[in-house]
């Protein structure tokens, strides 16, 4: 495993009197795509937007960079180089697809932005040919790719992927998951939740299970994908 670039330590996560997370504990190293699967309800998503500051945590720590975040604002943990692609996409409907762009990049330099949308337009060309329509009247697959690059646009060091799959059509979701591995390739540090565990064990370098609120195991993509009860309970196997 690589130097740690992230690292949950004993997270503990409530909403009002429901707990969400119980003494959860991930690493993430950089360079790293770290997968981290379960059924629904099982708290993927909470466990993310403890990451990201969007949900505050009751006890336990997290570290970025070696440096303690768990008070941290979530745009101060943006400045820090954590970016989310959240569930359901979220675009700004009533924007542009490049206004959307834009303001993932809102930290950012104007040389900086610019360089952005290249990327971006690069990476997902039908952008580039709708950059002046509005978001919401994209297809779901382009809204996944808008909101994916405008996560890129803070040029993230850590990005945490919700459930990029959801609802896509099966060519789409090649495509998304055929960008998610060209940014693994290029270094990006992913942590990667999915409820299709097939796909996202496939490309993990190290993945967790977690089922009601509590990391139930762990190990390399392989290695999960090889276990029975991962098979069973994920797989269809």
């Amino acid at each position: 495993m690589s130097a740690a670039l992230l690292q949950a330590r004993n997270i503990v996560a409530s909403y009002g009197r429901v707990r969400a997370l119980s003494d959860v504990s991930i690493q993430v190293g950089a360079g790293e795509l770290v997968a981290l699967v379960g059924g629904n309800g099982a708290g993927k998503t909470t466990l993310l937007r403890c990451l990201s500051g969007v949900q505050p945590i009751d006890s336990g720590t997290l570290l970025f960079n070696g440096g303690d975040i768990s008070r941290v604002r979530p745009s101060g943990r943006v400045g820090l180089g954590i970016a989310q692609v959240p569930e359901g996409r979220l675009v700004f409907p009533q924007l542009t697809v490049q206004d959307n762009l834009l303001l993932g990049g809102y930290r950012r330099g104007r040389d900086c932005l610019s360089a952005g949308l290249e990327r971006a337009f690069a990476m997902f060309p039908v952008l580039a040919e709708r950059r002046q329509q509005l978001a919401g009247t994209l297809s779901g697959g382009q809204q996944q790719m808008l909101a994916l690059g405008r996560a890129l646009m803070s040029a993230p060091r850590l990005l945490l992927l919700d459930e990029p799959s959801m609802g896509l059509a099966p060519i789409v979701v090649d495509q998304i998951f055929d960008v998610i591995e060209e940014l693994r390739n290029q270094g990006t540090t992913i942590l990667l939740v999915e409820q299709n565990a097939n796909a996202a064990l496939a490309l993990a370098d190290q993945a967790y299970v977690i089922e009601t609120g509590r990391i139930v195991l762990a190990g390399t993509g392989s290695d999960l994908l090889e276990d029975r009860r991962v098979q069973e309970a994920y797989l269809g196997i």
